[in-house]
């Protein structure tokens, strides 16, 4: 079992900057085969994928609105995937959540991945 706590959201002005932190908590993390996202959900509507990065590559795939804003990355030695988002739009606004899943092929589908997080929220004001 594995568990993943969201922190880091808020409220920030149009243009703002947030960084938000993904904690992985679990024995059976696999570095070599798991793969970390972060999807978000506005009110009334789907949750998106917004990014991703396989662990052991490193490899890093964007939603195409987010793609030079938002920056994901990883530690190692600490399990955590953040988040960087950096010029903020009212869009940008949802609950955001971290996820995991083992041999993810599709890296934007939700159903890929078997743990989530609490999700944590970003509110962007214009």
């Amino acid at each position: 079992q594995l568990r993943l706590v969201e922190s880091g959201g808020g409220l920030v002005q149009v243009g703002g900057s947030l960084r938000l932190n993904c904690e992985v908590f679990g024995r059976t993390f696999n570095r070599y085969r798991n793969t970390v996202g972060w999807f978000r959900q506005a009110p009334g509507k789907e949750r998106e994928f917004v990014a991703s990065i396989r662990w052991e590559s490193g490899t890093t795939a964007y939603e195409d609105s987010v793609k030079g804003r938002f920056t994901i990355s990883r530690d190692n030695a600490k399990l955590t995937a953040d988040l960087q988002m950096n010029s903020l739009k009212p869009e940008d606004t949802a609950t955001y959540f971290c996820a995991t899943g083992r041999n993810v092929i599709s890296t934007p589908v939700s159903a890929e991945y078997d743990y989530w997080g609490q999700g944590t929220q970003v509110t962007v004001s214009s």
